[in-house]
C-alpha cells in the first residue's frame, strides 16, 4: 500500500513538475510604468512615457513629465527600455499538437472534406508547454486555427495565459478556414510523368464543388425551415457578417478567383492567408479591401526567377501599395516558429519598412484583420491593458529580452520549461 502511494505521489510531482506556469491573478492594485519608450501599435512612439492601467483597462497612455500622482499606484520603472503592446499571431495551430509522434496529442485536423463545424478551440490546451513558451518574445495572442480539408473548420482568438479554452477564448469563432484549390500541379515523376509545373486539369470543377457548397450554406441560411445541419449552419456567420472567410491561397490567378468568389457570395469579410503573389496584384486588392495574411517572412522564394530576398520584402510591396497586412508563422514547425513572430517583422523592417511599420504587421494590423482590435493591438486609453516591457528592441532577436508583461492587466510569467532548463544548465561550468 505504501508502495502504491509512493508510485502515485512520484506520478503528481512529475506531473506538477511538467504544467504550465500557473495562470496569473486578476489584477488588483493600479500599475504605473514610467520613463519607458512606449511603441503604440499604430505608429507613434513616445519617448518617455507614462503608461497606467487599472482592471486590466488602460487608463492614460501620455508623456511623462513628473507633475501625475502615482503615489497610490505600483510603480515600474521602465527607464531605458521599451514597452509594446502584446504581439498577435494568426493562422496557428499553438496549443492542438503538443508532440507530432503521438497522435493522441494531434488536434490540428479532422477527417473530410467539408468541416466548418469544427471548432479549434475546444481542442486548446491551454495548458501547452508550447504555449506558454511564446510568451517570453512577447507574443500573448493567437488565433487557434484547424487545418486539413477544403474548409478546415473555424478558428478561435485566444490570450496566452489561462487555465483552459474557455478561460483563455477573447473571440469565439471569428472565422471559417477556405483552402483555395491550386491553379497548378506537378506531374507525377512516379508514372513517368513531366515534374514540371502544369495547370490543373481539376481546377474549375474543385472551384465549382466550392462554389455549390457556399450556395448550399447560402440557402440554408436564409431559410426558416431548414432542419439541423451543423457544417452548414457554422456557415451562417459568413453570410451576417460576423464571422470573417479566411481563404488560404498563394498563386495570382487563384486570389484573384478567390476573390471574386467572395464577391460573388456577398461575403463582407475576406483575409487571403499566405498570400505569396499577392504583391503582384496589390492595387486590385487595395481596391477590393482584402486583407493580407502573409506567409512566413523567413522562407525561400517559390521559383528560381524570384527575387532572392522576395519573401522579406513581400510585406513592404503591399504595405506601399495601401494593403492591410499580417505576418502568419504557418509551415514545418509553425507552432514553434510562432515565437519567431517578432523576427519576422523585424525582418521586414530591414527589407523597406520602418520599425513601427513592421510592429504594427503583428500588432494593429492583426488586430483589424481579426476584429479585436477595439481591445487589442495598440496602447490606446481604454483598451486592455495586454502589453510587454523589453530591455531591448523586441524585433530584433540579439536584443528582445522581456523583464514584464501582462495579459489583460494581470502581470504573467515568463518562466518556462526553456528558461528552466537555460537557467540549470548555464551554470553547469561556472565553477570548471
Amino acid at each position: 500500500m505504501k508502495l502504491i502511494k509512493l508510485i502515485i505521489l512520484s506520478i503528481v510531482c512529475v506531473a506538477v513538475g511538467n504544467a504550465q506556469q500557473t495562470p496569473a491573478d486578476t489584477q488588483s492594485k493600479s500599475i504605473a510604468i514610467m520613463g519607458g519608450t512606449a511603441h503604440i501599435g499604430n505608429g507613434t512612439v513616445i519617448q518617455n512615457s507614462l503608461i497606467t492601467f487599472e482592471n486590466g483597462i488602460l487608463q492614460n497612455v501620455t508623456d511623462y513629465n513628473g507633475t501625475e500622482d502615482i503615489s497610490k499606484m505600483k510603480v515600474i520603472d521602465a527607464k531605458g527600455q521599451h514597452i509594446y503592446p502584446g504581439f498577435i499571431v494568426p493562422n496557428s495551430t499553438l496549443g492542438l499538437i503538443e508532440i507530432d509522434a503521438v497522435r493522441a496529442s494531434d488536434d490540428e485536423s479532422e477527417l473530410g472534406t467539408w468541416n466548418p463545424h469544427i471548432r479549434s478551440l475546444i481542442a486548446y490546451n491551454a495548458e501547452s508547454r508550447v504555449v506558454e513558451s511564446m510568451r517570453p518574445n512577447g507574443v500573448l495572442l493567437a488565433q487557434i486555427t484547424p487545418r486539413g480539408g477544403r474548409i478546415s473548420g473555424t478558428s478561435s482568438i485566444v490570450q496566452l495565459d489561462a487555465w483552459n479554452w474557455e478561460d483563455a477564448a477573447i473571440k469565439t469563432d471569428d472565422g471559417i478556414h477556405l483552402n483555395w484549390p491550386n491553379t497548378f500541379s506537378r506531374g507525377r515523376w512516379w508514372l513517368g510523368e513531366d515534374p514540371g509545373l502544369k495547370n490543373n486539369p481539376n481546377y474549375n470543377n474543385q472551384t465549382s464543388e466550392i462554389e455549390a457548397y457556399f450556395n448550399n450554406a447560402k440557402a440554408n441560411s436564409n431559410s426558416t425551415k431548414a432542419k439541423l445541419n451543423l457544417p452548414l449552419d457554422a456557415m451562417r456567420g459568413l453570410f451576417s457578417a460576423s464571422k470573417t472567410l479566411f481563404i488560404h491561397v498563394n498563386d495570382k490567378k487563384g486570389i484573384v478567383d478567390a476573390v471574386e468568389f467572395s464577391k460573388s457570395q456577398g461575403l463582407t469579410k475576406t483575409v487571403i492567408v499566405g498570400g505569396y503573389e499577392a504583391y503582384k496584384i496589390a492595387d486590385y486588392l487595395k481596391q477590393n479591401d482584402i486583407a493580407v495574411m502573409l506567409q512566413r517572412v523567413h522562407s525561400r522564394p517559390n521559383s528560381d526567377d524570384h527575387d532572392y530576398d522576395l519573401p522579406y520584402k513581400m510585406a513592404r510591396l503591399l504595405v506601399e501599395a495601401g494593403v492591410t497586412v499580417g505576418l502568419e508563422t504557418s509551415g514545418d514547425m509553425e507552432r514553434m516558429n510562432s515565437r519567431n513572430l517578432p523576427f519576422y517583422a523585424g525582418t521586414t523592417a530591414a527589407y523597406g519598412l520602418s520599425k513601427e511599420e513592421a510592429l504594427q504587421l503583428i500588432t494593429l494590423n492583426t488586430a483589424k484583420i481579426l476584429g479585436i482590435d477595439s481591445n487589442y493591438g495598440s496602447l490606446e486609453i481604454g483598451k486592455s491593458a495586454t502589453l510587454f516591457i523589453s530591455s531591448g528592441d523586441a524585433l530584433d532577436i540579439r536584443t528582445n529580452n522581456l523583464t514584464n508583461a501582462f495579459i489583460d492587466g494581470r502581470k504573467i510569467s515568463l518562466e518556462t520549461h526553456q528558461t528552466e532548463l537555460w537557467k540549470r544548465y548555464s551554470k553547469k561550468y561556472e565553477n570548471n
